[in-house]
């Protein structure tokens, strides 16, 4: 008997917007830990904007991994954070020494 074969890429739209704001967000998280993590936190954050948008526009069938639950909730919570992390990482003083 053979084994079926799994493919390696998404089934559905959402799921390459998924992969994208993943990749997205581990060259934010790179630049956190070894770069300007000012810039790290706010491209983490557009990511998640990003990811809102997609969610929006991206019917019901097509979603994938970006749906979680009803289509408002996931477009508010990922908008929410992403705008926070952005402003966040504009407002946040410089500390001395670090």
């Amino acid at each position: 008997m053979t084994a079926p074969v799994t493919s390696r890429r998404p089934s559905t739209f959402g799921g390459l917007i998924y992969l994208v704001v993943v990749a997205v967000t581990l060259v934010g998280f790179g630049l956190v830990a070894f770069g300007p993590w000012r810039r790290g936190i706010a491209l983490v954050g557009v990511a998640f904007v990003f990811a809102s948008g997609m969610r929006l526009f991206v019917n019901e069938d097509e979603a994938g991994m970006l749906r979680v639950r009803g289509r408002i909730f996931d477009v508010v919570a990922l908008a929410g954070v992403g705008i926070t992390l952005i402003v966040l990482a504009a407002n946040i003083p410089d500390q001395p020494g670090l």
